[in-house]
């Protein structure tokens, strides 16, 4: 059932559950300091200081995926252990959405791709849902609008996510010796950018009552901040800045609001989009969340785009425990926010 409040959109679910939650790893580690490395000529002739992908985002190292893995390939990894970890034959699937932000080509879409390395039947309904980092969650809401409508039995949902190319060609500009200091404060986002896949199966509660609940969730729009985040495969141009003050205000604005429906106060775990410390800082700092609560990816894997949601929730599965209350939230660039509630 959804209804749409004055300034937010609201959903709720009845019968739907995550079955599971999992991921595929990019294999090939970068540090920050290979970075530092790469520019310290710019670095030294901007009269710019090393270190702060590190010291200021907290990035220690992200991954990438070898040449020869294509994004499709990433989500279909993923895609595959979730169905092995749900005990989901592929010939169950009612829906696939590929959520990735990364994508090769512009037509055909991704999720074919994917549907036929996993061999979806012809059943199955396939797209892909783009909405910048707040990608997987839509797909979440959506699948779970399906299930609850009796429309399908269960859905797959897959991301796959790759930051060799945006970071190779953002690394070769930078060196380049027309690079200003703007360039190198407008390109500094796509240095925090990771690699990595994930996926989610969803299936009906009343089916399967040791999944977990997917309770629902709000989302909210302020999309007059659509120029401060553009990106494509080569670069990813932001302003970091007033990116962050108009996030956390969406942030406080969403929660604010949507506190009448639930109460996000007091829950077990609060899984953020991961972008960086100082944007998980002024978000947990405006919401009054327990950082002890906000479990981190980004410091080893980067920020992984709509994958990041999932793939940190994926490596909390061992410390949750039945009856926890989870919080996700996603900042998507445009901007576009969405907290959804999970009871584990």
């Amino acid at each position: 059932m959804t209804g749409t409040a004055p300034g937010n959109s609201t959903s709720m679910f009845a019968d739907t559950a995550i079955l599971s939650v999992s991921i595929a790893e990019a294999p090939i580690v970068v540090t920050s300091a290979e970075f530092d490395d790469a520019l310290a000529n710019t670095y030294e002739r901007l009269d710019l200081r090393p270190g702060l992908l590190e010291g200021l985002a907290g990035i220690v190292e992200r991954r990438w995926w070898p040449e020869d893995v294509t994004f499709a390939d990433a989500a279909a990894m993923a895609g595959a252990k979730a169905l092995a970890d749900a005990g989901i034959d592929s010939s169950q699937v009612g829906l696939l959405i590929d959520t990735s932000v990364s994508r090769a080509n512009l037509e055909p879409s991704a999720a074919v791709d994917v549907h036929h390395q996993l061999a979806l039947p012809t059943s199955a309904l396939n797209f892909d849902l783009s909405n910048a980092c707040l990608g997987f969650v839509n797909g979440m809401q959506l699948a779970g609008l399906m299930i609850d409508s009796g429309q399908i039995d269960y859905a797959l949902i897959v991301d796959g996510e790759g930051s060799r190319l945006p970071q190779e060609r953002t690394i070769e500009r930078l060196a380049a010796p027309e690079a200003t200091a703007q360039d190198v404060f407008d390109n500094f986002a796509t240095l925090t950018l990771g690699s990595g896949g994930a996926a989610m199966v969803l299936g009906r509660a009343s089916d399967h009552p040791s999944g977990h609940r997917f309770v629902g969730g709000s989302a909210r729009a302020a999309t007059q901040h659509h120029q401060l985040c553009v990106g494509n495969l080569d670069q990813m141009r932001t302003d970091s800045r007033e990116l962050l003050i108009a996030g956390v205000q969406l942030a406080v604005d969403l929660w604010t609001e949507a506190n009448d429906t639930f109460d996000w106060s007091d829950l077990d775990r609060y899984i953020m989009h991961q972008v960086s410390n100082v944007h998980t800082a002024a978000v947990s700092e405006a919401l009054s969340l327990d950082a002890d609560r906000v479990p981190l990816t980004f410091p080893m894997y980067g920020n992984i785009g709509p994958a990041s949601i999932p793939f940190t929730l994926a490596k909390q599965r061992d410390e949750l425990r039945a009856g926890d209350r989870i919080a996700c939230l996603g900042i998507g660039s445009g901007l576009n926010a969405m907290i959804i509630e999970i009871a584990w």
